[in-house]
């Protein structure tokens, strides 16, 4: 099988599930929160529109399980299939959506419903595209072809961000606020289609298809995670939460942080996004590979120590000017956090066995991204009441980083613990 067809459809999915799920962040202080969530106090309606954004964040561990059974029955690659349809016609649909103006309360219970679907399948994206990247990865290279679909995140944030730089700048205020900013996710009906187009000429994984050819498929995989597993499951957890709350942010709620409570504009916002996402591009395979060598354990404890330092540091400088929102956004998302997400898919699936490992994987990473889903509800109330403070804001960021930092500090090594808790004949790793 081409393996540069196999990273491919791997990242190609995520960029798409990113875009579309970067398009819903972006949009909810910009455009939701007024039009499908009036209210006479901003602050209200910008709540009211964060419970849609962190509702998808909750119905992610729905997916997961979901999405996980049938990968680790059915395949890898069929489910990838499922999962981008559900995303690309949700999205899609949120383009064509009227307005509380126009149907009046069935606008937002729509828009949830349509965001739910949207989590849903994101919750079985992310671990199927790990798996299809690391379990088609030669010997040695496992944290190379790891970071691979974790290029989805900043491509499609940057495709995202960029459309809606785009088409603030080509016309009015107005015109975005009315129809503009539907553009970017009618366009995703054309990138699902090609992202199909690619899955559909790969073969499934060849760990898949020992597992299938030995019998050794798990009946009710969640049931022997949570049997079996369920310390590694907690183990995910934990690990991603710190990071998690940063990512939220730095890629989503910034745009509302810095136009509403910082005084900059939509168009400086966008590009420190933009900025932050660029640098990944370079830094997620770079430090995969470099993982391969040095161990993704250590570089993951190095990155949540400098987030954990920087955190009050971070949300003083970003109010002190352009530049240094700019700079900041640069050094925090997209070197440091880079670092860490590009080791963590490799991390976390190798904490668990092939025949449970989507769902495994999956569970453990979505129930995380469930809980920091709902950042941005807390933050608009923080703000509320005490202002852009970087102590307020920067000691959450803290605390979470502290667990996590934790559990990475007294965690086992996961080179041991593959190959002693599997049979896959492709683990052979150097973490």
């Amino acid at each position: 099988m081409n393996k540069i067809r196999v990273l491919f459809a791997s990242m190609a999915g995520s960029i798409i599930e990113w875009y579309d799920f970067y398009l819903y962040g972006s949009a909810t202080g910009l455009i939701f929160s007024t039009q499908y969530f009036p209210s006479h106090d901003p602050a209200i309606s910008l709540i009211l529109a964060f419970s849609t954004f962190g509702a998808g964040y909750a119905a992610r561990p729905i997916g997961s399980v979901l999405f996980g059974h049938l990968g680790d029955r059915l395949g890898r690659k069929a489910t990838l299939i499922y999962t981008l349809v559900g995303m690309g016609c949700s999205s899609t649909l949120i383009g064509l959506l009227p307005t509380y103006k126009q149907i009046g309360l069935l606008a937002p219970i729509l828009l949830v419903t349509l965001r739910l679907i949207q989590g849903i399948s994101l919750g079985g994206e992310w671990g199927g595209a790990i798996l299809l990247a690391t379990e088609y990865a030669p010997k040695g290279v496992r944290g190379l072809y790891g970071s691979i679909p974790q290029l989805g995140v900043p491509i499609g944030l940057v495709t995202g961000t960029l459309s809606f730089s785009l088409l603030s700048h080509l016309g009015t205020n107005d015109q975005f606020m009315t129809w503009g900013w539907r553009i970017p996710f009618l366009f995703s009906v054309v990138l699902v289609s090609l992202a199909i187009w690619i899955r559909s000429g790969i073969e499934e994984t060849p760990v898949f298809q020992v597992q299938k050819e030995r019998g050794d498929i798990a009946r009710l995989p969640i049931v022997e995670v949570i049997r079996s597993d369920w310390k590694n499951v907690l183990r995910a957890i934990g690990l991603k939460l710190g990071d998690g709350f940063f990512n939220v942010f730095s890629m989503s709620y910034v745009l509302t942080f810095a136009t509403v409570y910082l005084g900059y504009s939509r168009n400086t916002a966008l590009n420190a996004l933009t900025i932050g996402s660029a640098i990944m591009l370079v830094t997620i395979p770079m430090v995969g590979y470099i993982s391969d060598f040095v161990g993704r354990k250590r570089i993951y404890i190095g990155g949540l120590i400098l987030l954990f330092l920087l955190s009050v540091p971070y949300f003083s400088l970003i109010g002190k000017g352009a530049g240094w929102f700019h700079l900041m956004q640069a050094v925090m998302l997209g070197v440091i956090w880079a670092a860490i997400f590009s080791t963590q898919g490799t991390l976390f699936s190798e904490l668990f066995p092939a025949r449970v490992r989507y769902t495994g994987l999956s569970v453990g990473y979505q129930i995380a991204a469930a809980i920091v889903g709902f950042g941005p509800l807390m933050w608009t109330s923080m703000a509320k009441a005490y202002g852009p403070s970087p102590w307020k804001f920067g000691g959450f960021m803290m605390v979470g980083l502290a667990l996590s930092l934790t559990l990475s500090l007294f965690a086992s090594g996961t080179r041991r613990m593959a190959y002693s808790r599997t049979r896959d004949p492709e683990i052979s790793t150097n973490s």
